[in-house]
């Protein structure tokens, strides 16, 4: 059934086209069957449904690995609670999400794919699985569905880059390594997911790294127009990025801009126990100046002899317009590698012997699983959050 799974979702959406409409006929689907539901939704869908589809890509592609699965989708539940979302909602989503399917193979560009009575049971079983572990999490959760917190301190590290640091009442229970959905007040109804950048503590601190995408809506606003008192809403903490310290495996961390955020909230918290595994933490970015928080890393590593920090960057020299100078690491840390960072880490030789975590984005974690791959190391070691 997964190998079935599998061969039909890449079949159906092996492009970025293809996949945009897959989203789009489902919710397309949803709200026809369901018209009040569209007042869930932003009035933009384009994110939502990108959103949605690497969900579903992310989930089909690591069925083999049930137990993550299922705690991927019970944490995904309990995140849908912040749209009011019920079990009858799931089981509409499941309806259209299997309609979806089947009208895909009735198109002109999948016309040489044949819908059998095995790819409908199959997809069946799968959206049972989704929506039965999606609300069983959501109705079996607790604690608040949202959280507030006041923004403290906005401070503008690069032109397109901003540490934002809040604080939240009552604190928010994430482990480190997680993430949360936020919703800022200048851009109401678009969540984003973001990684916090320290470990939770009993304060309701929290510290964000978000930089300016081209195109988008939310992270240039949080850039360029957050205020010092703004509201912010986080829903619940998402994500499976951890160190396992029952394994006798050392770990291999790879992070790139700000993806260093749940990789260094990781060995904060590791530095206030008495012992842990080795850690290799290869912090990359394309220019120097995107390894804006090296300084911090490298003063944890000095008093933690567990922990190495080896700086890369795919440019020698920051681009002309930068007006800062180039970061070089800090005197006693490694000297600056240059390269695309999964090349880069590759070039050690294989790290089948480690806890791999990658974080950065979506380009950057398939180049690194591949160059790991490709050297050797097991893909069921390698772990990234789904790729949003």
């Amino acid at each position: 059934m997964i190998a079935r799974l599998q061969t039909s979702l890449d079949s159906l959406t092996d492009d970025e086209e293809s996949r945009a409409h897959f989203s789009a006929v489902f919710y397309t689907g949803l709200f026809a069957e369901h018209p009040l539901y569209r007042s869930l939704f932003p009035a933009g869908m384009e994110s939502q449904g990108h959103r949605f589809f690497r969900a579903i890509e992310f989930v089909v592609k690591n069925l083999p690995q049930h137990r993550r699965i299922r705690k991927f989708l019970t944490q995904l539940g309990r995140d849908h609670r912040r749209y009011g979302v019920e079990r009858e909602h799931y089981e509409a989503a499941g309806v259209a999400l299997e309609r979806a399917v089947r009208s895909m193979y009735g198109t002109s560009a999948h016309s040489r794919y044949k819908w059998t009575q095995e790819l409908e049971d199959a997809w069946s079983q799968f959206t049972d699985l989704v929506v039965s572990t999606m609300a069983d999490g959501a109705e079996s959760d607790t604690t608040p569905a949202l959280w507030g917190a006041t923004v403290v301190s906005h401070e503008r590290v690069l032109d397109d880059l901003a540490i934002v640091r809040l604080e939240a009442d009552p604190p928010i229970p994430y482990g480190a390594g997680q993430y949360v959905g936020v919703q800022i007040p200048q851009r109401p109804k678009m969540w984003r997911y973001y990684s916090p950048a320290i470990p939770t503590n009993p304060f309701g601190q929290l510290e964000f790294h978000i930089r300016k995408v081209s195109g988008g809506w939310v992270s240039p606003a949080i850039v360029s127009e957050t205020n010092v008192g703004d509201r912010w809403v986080m829903s619940t903490p998402l994500g499976g990025l951890e160190v396992d310290f029952t394994s006798d495996r050392d770990v291999l961390m790879i992070g790139s801009g700000t993806g260093i955020a749940p990789l260094r909230a990781q060995v904060m918290e590791m530095s206030q126990r008495a012992h842990n595994p080795r850690v290799h933490l290869f912090v990359g970015g394309r220019y120097p100046c995107d390894l804006y928080d090296l300084e911090t890393l490298w003063h944890i590593s000095l008093s933690n002899p567990w922990l190495t920090v080896v700086p890369v960057s795919e440019e020698p020299e920051n681009p002309w317009w930068h007006n800062g100078p180039v970061l070089e690491p800090p005197f006693g840390m490694h000297s600056r590698l240059i390269g695309p960072i999964g090349k880069v880490v590759s070039q050690f030789g294989s790290w089948a012997d480690r806890q791999v975590q990658i974080s950065g984005s979506p380009s950057m974690i398939k180049t690194t699983v591949y160059a790991l791959r490709a050297g050797g190391t097991p893909l069921d070691q390698i772990r990234h959050d789904p790729l949003y």
